[in-house]
Order: C-alpha cells, then structure tokens, then sequence
C-alpha cells in the first residue's frame, strides 16, 4: 500500500482504528503476563511525539497506562542522582509507561543549549547504558525510538504552532532557537545513537516528516518488537523504510537528516 493512500483521510483512521485493538491485544497480553513495557520517544521539538503517544493511548485502560513528560528539573533534581527524577515513572508489572522525552534529555536538549557540564555529559554517556541493562534485568522491555523530521518540516510544525490557538500550549522558549542550533542538534543526536544503542537497547529511527505514516508504523513497530501472540501479524506488518534500526552508516546514507 503506498503512501498516499495510507494517508487519506479515511483510511487513515481505518487503518488506525485497525491498531489501536491490535493495541489493546497487547494490553491485555501485558497485563495477563505481568510484563513491563517502557516507550521512550525522542526527537526534535515538533517531532511527532505527542501526536503519536496520544493515538497509541487513546483506547488503552488508563489505570496500567502512564505518560510522562517531565518539566524542568527543580533544584532538589539538579542536586540528586541525575537518573533518580526518572525511576517513580518506571512501569510496575502490568503496565506500559510512554515517555515523551526521557533522561536522553541529557544528551539533547542539555548538551546544546549548555543545560550540563560537559562531565555531566560525559558521566551520563558512560552510566546511560548499564542503567537500562538493569532495568532489563529486572524485567523492564525498553523500546526507543527517534522521531527524525527535516529542517524544513520543523520550521513548519513550530511556525503552526506559534500561530494556531489550539497549540499555544506546546510553544515554549527553546522553540525560538530550535532552527538556529540545528546544526548542533544534529551532533549530538548522531553522538547519542552512536554511544548508546546498543543490541540490549537499540534505538529505532523513524521518518517523520509524514505524522499518519509515522503514527501507524510506530504502532506497528511496537506490536512486533512486543511479540504479542494475538496480534494480527498483516495489520501489524511494518514499512522497514518507516521505521528502522539504527546504523552508523545512516549517518552518511542520507537516512538521517543532516
């Protein structure tokens, strides 16, 4: 199916429909399991995350779904553990937690706008990856994904958001200089995938430009990385050209924007 038709209006909303019970399959296949699902969405500012996180929860039970997006950290935060205002969000058994936007903050938004020291940054790198190798261990499933749009798509998206009344709520300080270090987001995106994906915590690119299309193959993507047994293996096949592990060399192939 190409991708015009997937974006049509009305099959869009089929197809999403379509899903989101598959979605509820893995819900129920969580629950009865006692699984522990963990999300993490990363990305540009007006990368689709919001967007995507509000169709995959739309129909899911609230009491085992959590969202969390996290402000700016107070000074008890600065003074802590740096990953220690993250762990009260972690997923309980039988639950799926959703973050929009994680500790890889640390590696994007603090490292380009001078948030953290560069030891800050360096100790986060390092301490990133046995982190997630515990909550592996303790039974957690993390799946990551990387929301990549465009220079000129973001440019879009915020000038939309500046000018909508119904986005006003997602118009923040750091949306002004967004483009202006675009350059400096790209680098320390391509030194985050490189230093932390990992075969235990790989991160999953996905091309963004296209919100339906990027909605449905995260969603699809989701379904099989889960391995949920009910799920309908033809609704949950995924565009590999959507959604993909990351490699170094996407970083020169075109499959990152620079």
């Amino acid at each position: 199916m190409t991708i015009e038709k997937e974006s049509g209006k009305a099959k869009y909303k089929d197809l999403l429909v379509e899903l989101q019970i598959q979605l509820v399959k893995l819900q129920r296949h969580i629950i009865s399991n006692n699984h522990q699902l963990l999300i993490i969405f990363e990305g540009r500012d007006a990368a689709g995350k919001d967007g995507v996180i509000k169709r995959i929860t739309q129909h899911l039970s609230p009491r085992e779904t959590r969202v969390m997006a996290l402000g700016k950290p107070n000074e008890r935060d600065k003074s802590s553990w740096y990953f220690q205002r993250y762990t009260p969000y972690l997923p309980s058994t039988q639950e799926m937690v959703l973050m929009n936007r994680s500790w890889y903050n640390r590696a994007g938004v603090e490292r380009v706008m001078g948030f953290c020291t560069d030891a800050e940054y360096q100790h986060f790198m390092q301490s990133v990856i046995p982190f997630e190798n515990m909550l592996i261990d303790a039974g957690i499933q993390i799946v990551k994904y990387y929301l990549d749009i465009s220079k000129h798509e973001q440019q879009r998206r915020l000038e939309d958001r500046r000018v909508n009344p119904l986005k006003q709520w997602k118009v923040s300080p750091i949306d002004s200089v967004a483009i202006q270090h675009w350059d400096d987001y790209s680098l320390a995106r391509n030194e985050m995938l490189i230093r932390s994906h990992t075969k235990s915590t790989p991160w999953y690119i996905v091309q963004a430009d296209n919100k339906k299309q990027a909605r449905l193959n995260i969603i699809r993507h989701m379904l099989t990385v889960t391995k949920c047994p009910d799920r309908d293996k033809r609704a949950c096949a995924c565009d590999k050209s959507i959604v993909f592990p990351f490699e170094d060399q996407h970083l020169r192939n075109g499959n990152l924007n620079p």
